[in-house]
């Protein structure tokens, strides 16, 4: 299993978005993405590169596995 790197926020968007993950709102420099059945909302900043303990933040919020992660990495 390769290692989580850091990412631009439109990819790691792109990857919550492939999941089902629609943008409800905008403010400042971040964008919570919201998903039917999930409670609390994946919040990403707006940064050039998002730092590896965020995405792995937002993994664990969304309950999406490693390899979930990786599959949609590869299509994003």
């Amino acid at each position: 299993m390769p290692k989580i790197q850091p990412l631009p926020w439109q990819k790691l968007a792109r990857v919550f978005e492939l999941d089902g993950w629609t943008p409800e709102r905008t403010r400042g420099d971040h964008i919570a993405y919201v998903k039917p059945g999930c409670p609390r909302p994946v919040i990403i900043p707006k940064w050039k590169e998002v730092a590896v303990f965020i995405i792995k933040n937002n993994l664990k919020t969304a309950e999406m596995s490693r390899e979930r992660y990786f599959e949609l990495l590869a299509k994003a």
